[in-house]
């Protein structure tokens, strides 16, 4: 798996396989295989990052109406800081926008700061916080709740 050109396509449920390794490595309480399927099968935008033969991460968000929900992004703990999460987050953001989004959420662990140091980076903000909302080795952990406003055109 070079870094060579990494290109972007729609996640297929032939991924699942990849994409879970990738999130068992990424998470200590990682999704089920089941809620990728469920997405997939809403067709929520579901997207991976390939570089030669390999996944290097992937995203997936839901829209309705003008709004988007960043639902999961995560790259291959083996192939963060090299760019990567800039680079799909930016083409979620552009094809939830496509898909009608006039502002996008999310949620993020406060304790991962180079993910939060990223949404800052790429214009969100933190609009609230969701108290005791994702598991935790020693009961549960606070969400910071960001938002970013899309500029047409942008």
């Amino acid at each position: 798996m070079a870094d060579v050109a990494p290109g972007l396509r729609p996640m297929r449920e032939g991924d699942l396989d990849a994409v879970m390794a990738i999130e068992r490595r990424a998470y200590p309480f990682p999704w089920t295989p089941g809620i990728f399927r469920d997405c997939l099968r809403a067709r929520y935008p579901a997207w991976v990052l390939r570089a030669g033969d390999g996944i290097l991460g992937y995203g997936v968000a839901s829209v309705a109406a003008d709004e988007a929900h960043v639902l999961n992004l995560c790259i291959d703990p083996e192939r963060q800081g090299r760019g990567h999460g800039r680079r799909l987050l930016r083409a979620l953001l552009r094809i939830v926008q496509a898909e009608g989004a006039a502002r996008v959420f999310l949620e993020v662990r406060p304790s991962n700061p180079h993910a939060i140091a990223l949404y800052h980076d790429e214009g969100f903000n933190e609009i609230g916080r969701r108290p005791r909302y994702y598991p935790a080795m020693h009961g549960r952990e606070d969400a910071i709740v960001m938002a970013i406003e899309l500029l047409p055109g942008g």
